[in-house]
């Protein structure tokens, strides 16, 4: 398994994704979140996507996992990502594909909620006012951030929930709900 010394995880939440990878820094707005990546080894900054806290191409790898529907800018984070990142790194994002079965039943709970009158200030809980993205709609803010030579596969074919046995992923898009891109800077 590929290590990554020289990589940040933005959003990097509990460590999940950041530990086993090897990734070095974590970055995350909340405290609390921090505690728990700091538990499993993950070294933590305090911050936000849209305006990282490091120099320009300090990290090799950005990596963001399920992170960019809460994004107040996405395409300033995508931006940042390619400001930190040393020429020919790399970014990986993972995000749940809005037009998939699993991100439409997440907009359609999320509108559930808020038509229940829960959490009236942004409402539908954890998604609150969450924008999930299509992939062509993520191709076209890497794009637009500097990154090239996309690259996209897929898993997550039926419901989690229904799931019995890790699924391998595949190439593209369309098929899967959670999908992950790797692109490329400098090229």
């Amino acid at each position: 398994m590929p290590r990554f010394g020289r990589g940040l995880e933005v959003g990097v939440g509990t460590g999940r994704f950041a530990a086993p990878l090897s990734v070095a820094i974590g970055l995350d707005p909340s405290v609390v979140m921090m505690e728990a990546a700091r538990r499993r080894g993950v070294g933590c900054v305090r911050g936000i996507a849209e305006r990282l806290p490091f120099r320009g191409g300090a990290f090799d790898l950005v990596l963001m996992v399920t992170v960019d529907f809460l994004l107040s800018d996405k395409a300033a984070a995508f931006r940042e990502a390619a400001r930190v990142l040393a020429w020919s790194g790399a970014i990986v994002v993972g995000f749940i594909d809005r037009e998939s079965p699993v991100g439409r039943r997440y907009q359609r709970e999320k509108g559930e909620k808020k038509e229940e009158g829960e959490k009236k200030d942004g409402g539908g809980g954890f998604y609150g006012d969450a924008r999930f993205l299509a992939p062509v709609e993520m191709a076209a803010l890497l794009e637009a951030a500097g990154f090239s030579d996309l690259k996209f596969v897929q898993t997550l074919s039926s419901e989690p929930e229904a799931m019995t046995e890790v699924e391998a992923p595949r190439p593209g898009w369309g098929r899967g709900s959670f999908v992950v891109v790797r692109g490329k800077k400098g090229r």
